[in-house]
């Protein structure tokens, strides 16, 4: 009698020691997801930061593109007052964050075309650091964004397996969206001077 006691003793403890085990697991790797979250929206607020400089250096220079340069305002306008947070992120509001930060991604295409045009434009110092500057942006973007989708996939991988899928469901733990490639995007844009 004694001996079973201590044998049930001991499965209860080993339970409790995985389940506690397992929780925090799951917890460390929902907390790595938010924060690369974080660094991605972090790029993409480097980025509106970038754009006002940007646009006001090109404004001197080429006054007659200025339907170019509204449009990156009005993107960049857009895109600061669309926010989403990781307890609200869904495939559907991260899709809109994406096409709201597109938009910005196309005005910009524009204006470098502007600079392609215009050689007193693209002389100018100012414009070609903040345009390095703003290209490096956009490639930090990519790589936080491909940071997100990969700390995204081992946690959704986690949470699916047996027997962690048991916990997670009982602990409240859900899939987080992957970030995807903008409709229309497997098509090279065509830039015409």
């Amino acid at each position: 009698m004694k001996k079973t006691w201590i044998i049930i003793i001991a499965i209860i403890a080993l339970l409790v020691v995985y389940s506690v085990s397992t929780y925090n697991s799951l917890v460390t790797q929902d907390e790595s997801v938010e924060t690369a979250w974080s660094n991605v929206e972090n790029q993409y607020q480097r980025r509106s930061d970038l754009i006002p400089n940007l646009v006001n250096t090109v404004k001197g220079y080429a006054s007659h593109e200025k339907e170019t340069l509204d449009a990156v305002i009005s993107a960049r306008s857009r895109a600061t007052q669309t926010s989403l947070k990781m307890d609200d992120l869904t495939s559907e509001k991260l899709q809109a964050y994406q096409k709201v930060q597109g938009e910005i991604g196309a005005a910009l295409g524009r204006l470098m075309v502007v600079a392609e045009k215009y050689p007193d434009l693209k002389a100018n110092e100012n414009f070609q650091a903040l345009q390095a500057q703003l290209e490096g942006t956009e490639n930090r973007i990519s790589v936080e964004r491909r940071k997100f989708n990969e700390t995204a996939k081992e946690y959704n991988t986690n949470i699916r397996k047996f027997p962690k899928n048991i916990f997670s469901s009982m602990f409240g733990f859900e899939k987080h969206p992957y970030f995807e490639a903008a409709e229309g995007s497997e098509k090279a844009p065509e830039v015409k001077f």
